[in-house]
């Protein structure tokens, strides 16, 4: 069941973060990015934005900017993957989800997954289209949320 996204009271978090999104199904991961992007900017946050062919491509691209220095305080990756009539769609998700897992572990950095595997485009459309369930602002809130529990954790 789809919950409402929750407006965070607008403040001077800071920070600075990385958003890979994908352009595939481009009408999708681009309300999540604009999504993300509002609630980046409500914050305060530095935000830097790549953009990748595909979800397949994600993982690559946010282990390089996890390793850069500085390293950002969490990666938002953005995508949207549609089930068809072959397994294609779950080999993807499952890849980048396992690869993503890894990487947050290995680099210390959050990787804020929201590459969505949807059965079709109506889930695509009420996750991502509404601004009530856009799951690219609760990303871009959870990330905010992350680098506050890790900033948390340092001695």
């Amino acid at each position: 069941m789809l919950r409402k996204v929750k407006r965070l009271a607008n403040r001077e978090d800071g920070g600075r973060f990385v958003v890979v999104a994908a352009r595939y199904n481009g009408r999708y991961a681009d309300a999540l990015l604009r999504g993300a992007r509002r609630v980046f900017e409500e914050a305060g946050a530095a935000v830097r934005v790549v953009r990748v062919p595909g979800a397949f491509e994600i993982p690559v691209v946010a282990a390089a900017v996890a390793r850069g220095q500085p390293a950002p305080e969490a990666v938002v990756c953005l995508g949207v993957i549609l089930r068809g009539e072959t397994a294609h769609a779950e080999h993807i998700g499952r890849g980048v989800t396992e690869a993503l897992v890894r990487l947050q572990i290995e680099s210390g950095v959050p990787m804020i997954h929201e590459v969505l595997l949807l059965e079709n485009e109506a889930q695509a459309q009420a996750r991502c289209l509404s601004p009530a369930h856009n799951r690219g602002a609760e990303a871009a809130q959870t990330a905010l949320e992350m680098a506050r529990v890790m900033r948390g954790l340092r001695c």
